[in-house]
């Protein structure tokens, strides 16, 4: 067994010793590239500071200020999960669901961070100022 892989592997690299890449090959290697770094580019691209928390439940969408230290209690089906907004950032401190995953996430402090708990189907994201007025949004959820 251990020579048949051997000789495959072998084989496999030989053939590819004989690949020969033409001029035009590194020209639409070099395009390829460019694209996708730019097409990158804007979907990461992030909008400005943090300023607010928008945390949506079946009970609807609440915002508020992440410069205002508050723990929020929010009611969802499987019982309130406690949001802690304290220093800029916001987290889930308990929640009624299984395996905590919600609670693992930590602490979001960037803009577009999110996190959510889907069994008490409760969704936390962090909101900024957009860096320009482009109507054009690369965030998708």
């Amino acid at each position: 067994m251990k020579g048949k892989n051997r000789e495959r592997r072998r084989k496999f690299f030989a053939a590819l010793k004989q690949i020969r890449p033409r001029p035009l090959d590194y020209v639409v290697i070099a395009v390829a590239v460019v694209i996708i770094s730019g097409f990158s580019h804007f979907a990461l691209q992030r909008s400005g500071p943090a300023r607010s928390v928008e945390i949506q439940s079946e009970d609807g969408t609440f915002i508020y200020p992440l410069d205002t230290p508050r723990e929020v209690h929010v009611h969802g089906p499987l019982g309130d999960s406690i949001v802690v907004i304290k220093d800029g950032g916001v987290r889930f401190t308990d929640s009624p669901c299984r395996d905590k995953i919600c609670i693992a996430a930590g602490i979001l402090t960037e803009t577009d961070d999110w996190t959510a708990c889907l069994p008490n189907r409760v969704f936390i994201t962090i909101t900024g100022a957009p860096l320009d007025k482009s109507p054009v949004d690369a965030r998708a959820f």
